[in-house]
């Protein structure tokens, strides 16, 4: 079969999350919370022997596509087609523990070159983003019944784009007398949006808004501080989770929170006493994040701003350790 997407980091997630030595047995068990094409979890079964994976994915088009890849492997490799907050929230109290789990937040090069379903303005596609078709609201939604403040306000959010008031406001304008259904017309609504010195940059001037609505659609970042904070807490102990992040809004969500895991207290500063036990809950494994070496930029340039960071853990935690950590 055809594969797509290359896995970032792939080395370093190999050895972070080797389950090799103390405190793990001789069948370690990994839950990959960002299946996509299976890349990563093909490496881990193929370098670890007695591993078993459990491969969460929300869209089942790319699952089916990871199936019959690891498929070799019979039953060390299982499946759930599902968001990873709705797995980690509802996993069952008698269920096994997993030892390592593992979050790729990018988005596979599959569903921006081969899905159809309008992640990239490089074709010409149904202006979609779904990553399950379940979604009650697509990206042509948006564009077209947002109110114009609140678009530009999640355009800037979700993607720091200067001239996102612009942005919504000339979609707007156009909407008012046409809809606006495919990749081709939204960019080029944006294209003539900005200004013309604007248009000739480093990047397509429409990349910061897909990016946005992309967040928006699937509900990316909303989906994360709880979605970690329960995957923590069903790891068994001394297991580690780690997370590859692609842009700062992502990252800076794990890191507050590993940072927090990883503090003896994280009471309020207007209590008195501490009463969230006083102790870590984690030992942050990596102290800065892993970035990707200048040959794998390369060789596979999507990976360019990927961050891993990686923590073991040491007890369970409480929501306290969630202070602080912005569910956008």
């Amino acid at each position: 079969m055809e594969i797509v997407h290359t896995p970032v980091l792939l080395n370093e997630c190999l050895a972070y999350l080797s389950p090799v030595g103390e405190p793990f047995e001789s069948s370690a068990y990994l839950i990959d919370s960002t299946l996509g094409e299976g890349g990563h979890s093909f490496n881990f079964l193929s370098k670890y022997p007695t591993l078993k994976v459990k491969g969460l994915d929300a869209d089942s088009v790319i699952q089916a596509k990871a199936k019959e890849r690891l498929a070799p492997f019979g039953e060390r490799m299982s499946f759930y087609n599902g968001w990873f907050n709705d797995f980690y929230r509802n996993f069952p109290e008698d269920a096994e523990r997993p030892n390592l789990i593992l979050f790729d937040l990018g988005i596979s090069v599959f569903h921006y070159e081969r899905s159809g379903r309008g992640f990239s303005f490089r074709h010409d596609e149904v202006l979609d983003m779904r990553l399950n078709s379940e979604t009650k609201e697509s990206a042509a939604d948006i564009v077209n019944k947002m109110e114009e403040e609140k678009m530009a306000n999640m355009i800037y959010l979700y993607s720091d784009e200067k001239y996102s008031r612009r942005i919504s406001s000339e979609i707007c304008r156009v909407r008012e007398t046409q809809k606006i259904e495919s990749t081709k017309q939204l960019a080029d609504i944006i294209y003539n949006a900005v200004p013309a010195k604007y248009r000739h940059g480093n990047i397509h001037p429409a990349t910061r808004t897909f990016q946005a609505l992309r967040i928006q659609v699937n509900s990316e970042l909303s989906r994360l501080p709880e979605a970690i904070h329960d995957a923590f807490n069903i790891l068994a102990p001394g297991g580690k989770l780690g997370v590859i992040t692609f842009h700062s809004l992502e990252d800076r969500i794990v890191k507050n929170y590993f940072r927090n895991l990883g503090k003896q207290c994280v009471c309020p500063p207007e209590v008195p006493m501490c009463n969230c036990g006083g102790t870590p809950c984690a030992e942050i494994l990596t102290r800065k994040p892993v970035e990707p070496t200048e040959e794998e930029v390369k060789t596979n340039s999507p990976s360019r701003s990927a961050k891993l960071r990686v923590v073991r853990k040491l007890r369970d935690a409480d929501e306290k350790r969630l202070y602080g950590v912005e569910a956008l």
